[in-house]
């Protein structure tokens, strides 16, 4: 696959929440928004395939989005479960899926690519992206300053 053939390359992969120089944060859209909501994708900005293609520093800072991601989902939402989730099978590009996820979900305690063990109602997102997206520059400041 050559980046011009990469849908996160040439697409935001979601509404978009958040975003530095390195990479962004986006809300997923579609059938996997409404069926989990807060659904998010963590994605770096350059075309690399593992985490390995990145220098340490980048790789901390991946990773620092990832967990201030989590943390704003788990206060913003309160799910029962964070999933974390980094493939790249079919799309590889660098990104990290963080679901929130309910006892009482279509699919727990399975992923949410399985089948669904349930039919429930779909759970609607119940927080707009400028609250997430203000919650996790906020985490990730605190995390900078050291406190």
């Amino acid at each position: 696959m050559t980046m011009s053939d990469c849908e996160l390359c040439s697409g935001d992969g979601g509404e978009p929440v958040w975003q530095d120089g390195r990479c962004r944060v986006v809300r997923v859209g579609g059938q996997e928004a409404l069926a989990f909501a807060g659904f998010c994708r963590v994605i770096w900005k350059d075309h690399v395939r593992e985490m390995t293609d990145l220098s340490q520093v980048d790789r901390r800072h991946l990773m620092n989005v990832v967990f201030a991601t989590e943390a704003a989902l788990r206060t913003l939402l309160n799910p029962d479960k964070i999933n974390l989730a980094s493939f790249g099978n079919a799309v590889p590009h660098l990104h990290w899926h963080v679901v929130p996820r309910w006892r009482e979900d279509s699919h727990f305690p399975r992923t949410v690519w399985s089948q669904p063990m349930r039919n429930v109602p779909t759970r609607q997102p119940v927080l707009d992206n400028r609250e997430l997206g203000d919650a996790i520059a906020g985490i990730l400041s605190l995390e900078v300053s050291g406190l």
